[in-house]
């Protein structure tokens, strides 16, 4: 691996070469995996993609003219220090925030390797090309949001990321507050049981922490398993289970943790607390995602967690 100080003229421009194609080739991807949900954004990249030909074209004339047919093989991720990009393909589906965030930091990051480049450049068309070329990303900057003028309406952007709430919604916030709930006020009953039928703190923290990790364990499991999100929109089963099974998890730990504590009466109070904290949490979340009236939110989660909790305390003091 070579300092990018280190290249030659005839080097960075075949590095140039590359590197445009694959912009163009990302710009590409992105266009693809956006045209189902986005069809909109996608043929605001493909015409980015249609732009980076543009440049490659310019790049390869001057470098026939100056040093012939042949161009070395010279790969972003054989220069030091130069940027380098995962491709398309390798990351989860991203949002459509995502990749606009992604084409601005392309743009700005290209731009500023050819200002560098025609700083070194000693011959005076290739140090011009490079020179127009840093001031074209710029423009393709400016001509990126003059794209999006064109190709993304107002009522397009506004249902592009009604959209993309959508799909967070049905991938990370309802499979997050399906565990949060399961854990939160399905383990109630048997840690209280425990607490109140034995006397003792470390028996109840015990019985809390294996049905927390039990029930994260099969909450995620019947999530990952029940749907694979190619109908219904909801996203990777993998990652749908993981959240929900971490989150059932959370929700049983939290009201266990105060069991650690040796004094049963101060244990109790303090797990009561923090069983109010954890359904103030799940009413708060229905009421900000789910489109809840915080009053009936906050009735409904406490009646079910108060159920529970009288559950377990009459099994327990029986």
């Amino acid at each position: 691996m070579r300092d990018f100080s280190q290249l030659s003229e005839r080097e960075v421009l075949a590095l140039a070469i590359g590197a445009e194609e694959e912009d163009q080739r990302i710009y590409n991807d992105i266009a693809e995996r956006l045209r189902d949900d986005y069809p909109s954004s996608a043929q605001v990249f493909t015409a980015m993609a249609a732009e980076e030909t543009g440049h490659r074209h310019r790049l390869l004339d001057i470098y026939k003219e100056k040093f012939g047919e042949h161009i070395p093989l010279i790969r972003r991720q054989d220069v030091r220090g130069f940027l380098n990009r995962r491709p398309i393909w390798q990351l989860p589906k991203p949002s459509i925030d995502d990749v606009r965030k992604l084409a601005e930091s392309m743009e700005h990051e290209t731009q500023r390797f050819y200002r560098l480049a025609a700083s070194r450049a000693t011959d005076v068309s290739i140090r011009k090309l490079l020179g127009d070329l840093a001031e074209a990303e710029q423009e393709h900057e400016q001509r990126a949001d003059e794209l999006s003028e064109e190709n993304l309406s107002p009522k397009d952007r506004r249902d592009e990321d009604a959209h993309a709430k959508r799909a967070f919604m049905l991938q990370y916030i309802q499979p997050g507050l399906v565990g949060l709930m399961d854990g939160s006020v399905s383990t109630l009953a048997p840690i209280f049981a425990a607490a109140f039928s034995t006397g003792h703190p470390h028996a109840a923290f015990i019985v809390g922490a294996a049905a927390s990790l039990g029930a994260g364990i099969s909450m995620g499991f019947a999530e990952a398993l029940s749907d694979d999100g190619s109908l219904t929109g909801r996203g990777t089963p993998y990652i749908r289970g993981a959240v929900t099974g971490v989150m059932t998890a959370i929700g049983g730990i939290g009201h266990t943790l105060p069991f650690l504590i040796s004094s049963l009466h101060l244990a109790l109070i303090v797990a009561f607390c923090v069983v109010v904290v954890e359904l103030a949490v799940i009413s708060w979340v229905r009421w900000r995602f789910m489109d809840t009236s915080p009053i009936r939110a906050t009735l409904q989660v406490a009646l079910g967690g108060a159920l529970v909790f009288a559950t377990g305390v009459l099994i327990g003091a029986g």
